[in-house]
């Protein structure tokens, strides 16, 4: 082996090996509001893993999630933690949110949250700390769709939360 395929072996192995490490802390939120039902649908996407070690270091190491071990205490565990760390204004008012249910999609969970008596948006406030408190490098990206406009919010432990307007 020549001495220059040496070297750049060696100055691509910390590459290689840094990259396959490296994980991402991310979450996805997709508000929408359906005007028929007068309701703020959202649906949230966390990985499994990261949530579950967040409920387990905060709330009570035996959390499980997305196995038969997890209880109907792990989901209230998790809904309460939700609740905390997820806050939406409607038109610069507080609104309160409906835990609706989960699932389970390979190393991801959805959790589907609801806000009821909508009538019209003019503009919708959140905050999401999901997973910061643990992951200081957690960035939550907010969806937003309401009628035909939609918008974005990338939201981090320097700024968790964001307003949009939609006059």
């Amino acid at each position: 082996m020549s001495p220059f395929k040496f070297i750049f072996i060696l100055l691509l192995f910390p590459i290689v090996l840094g990259s396959t490490t490296h994980k991402f802390y991310v979450s996805i939120t997709k508000i929408e509001f359906n005007e028929e039902q007068r309701s703020i649908q959202i649906i949230s996407k966390i990985f499994i893993d990261d949530i579950e070690q967040t409920l387990q270091e905060r709330y009570n190491p035996t959390v499980s999630l997305a196995t038969e071990k997890e209880t109907d205490k792990d989901i209230e565990i998790l809904k309460d933690y939700i609740f905390k760390k997820l806050n939406i204004q409607v038109n610069g008012s507080p609104v309160a949110l409906t835990y609706i249910g989960k699932e389970y999609d390979l190393d991801i969970m959805k959790v589907f949250i609801e806000v009821e008596n909508i009538s019209e948006v003019r503009s919708i406030g959140i905050e999401n700390k999901i997973l910061m408190d643990k992951y200081p490098e957690q960035q939550n990206i907010i969806h937003y769709k309401i009628k035909k406009t939609r918008k974005n919010l990338i939201l981090d432990i320097n700024n968790p939360k964001g307003v949009l307007n939609f006059d």
